[in-house]
């Protein structure tokens, strides 16, 4: 074999584990420190380019690499498996915060204005955020430790039909985060049972339309149950007069069943949740009219 050949073989090899190797070995992050890498170009819908890049900051902690998270549009569930390089990047961040008590991280999640909200939270930004937080808790995290928000844009980093890299992520210092532990967690408590979460069923329901207000209630009882460890959501169902009571019994309980997993499909943990039912017993309405029926087909969703 000439020279030339045994040449022209080891560039190709070259070439050949340099494409095999970079994706391994591109990222890398720790407290103070992070390689930069270079990363993959996306086009979104309307042709700019975007780059799609995992990224953890804060005054003594970076961490990036050139994985993200994706989620798929509309949806409001992080597409698994989830990248070694992410979570490596999560695992530093533990070790970070496990030595440095007063810090916390805030989520943002992006969402575009033409996606459809079928979550139980305001907007589908914020139920990104919150579904990120719960990836983050399955780590090992404390749930008090984050704080989650949601945006809406009218362009993001798309691909088909896959939305990357639609959070970001800052860490808060113990500074900021200080007058923060003034907040009056029962007062939020009185505040949603005062005015609590009540929804209404027709015969043979099987799906919710949330308005504004009562999103806004779900979210509020999520962020409780975040900063509150030992708190719990109760969801009672309650019936009309029609029919056996040992029937409407079981009835009212479905109901309570059907809100409690429609709450843990949106993150809210399920065994922080727990359904019983009244049946017919607490009417709020005359069972005598039409109008007085409805009403008392009802969930109330309260915390305890």
């Amino acid at each position: 074999m000439s020279k030339r050949t045994l040449y022209i073989l080891g560039i190709a090899l070259t070439i050949f584990l340099g494409s095999y190797m970079y994706p391994k070995f591109c990222c890398n992050g720790d407290s103070g420190k992070s390689i930069e890498t270079v990363n993959p170009v996306l086009i979104d819908e309307i042709g700019k380019v975007n780059y799609n890049m995992f990224n953890l900051s804060g005054e003594n902690f970076n961490y990036s690499c050139n994985k993200n998270f994706k989620f798929l549009s509309n949806g409001f569930n992080n597409v698994q498996p989830v990248n070694d390089s992410i979570n490596m990047g999560i695992s530093q961040l533990k070790s970070y915060f496990d030595k440095n008590g007063n810090q916390k991280l805030i989520i943002t999640g992006y969402a575009l204005n033409s996606e459809k909200n079928t979550s139980a939270f305001p907007n589908l930004g914020l139920a990104l955020a919150n579904d990120l937080k719960n990836y983050f808790i399955s780590k090992g995290f404390d749930a008090i430790k984050f704080e989650t928000l949601g945006e809406l844009r009218d362009t993001w980093r798309v691909s088909n039909d896959t939305v990357y890299g639609a959070a970001g992520f800052r860490i808060k210092q113990t500074t900021e985060i200080a007058s923060e532990k003034l907040k009056d967690w029962n007062a939020l408590k009185e505040k949603i049972n005062a005015n609590p979460l009540i929804l209404y069923f027709n015969t043979n329901q099987t799906e919710i339309n949330l308005t504004p207000e009562e999103r806004q209630k779900i979210a509020d009882l999520s962020n409780y149950l975040d900063h509150v460890p030992d708190a719990k959501i109760t969801c009672v169902g309650h019936t009309d007069n029609v029919g056996n009571r040992d029937v409407n019994i079981n009835l009212g309980q479905n109901r309570a069943n059907f809100i409690k997993n429609y709450l843990s499909k949106n993150g809210i943990s399920d065994n922080r949740i727990e359904s019983t039912s009244k049946g017919p017993d607490e009417p709020i309405a005359d069972n005598n009219s039409a109008e007085g029926k409805t009403k008392n087909r009802r969930t109330v969703v309260n915390l305890k």
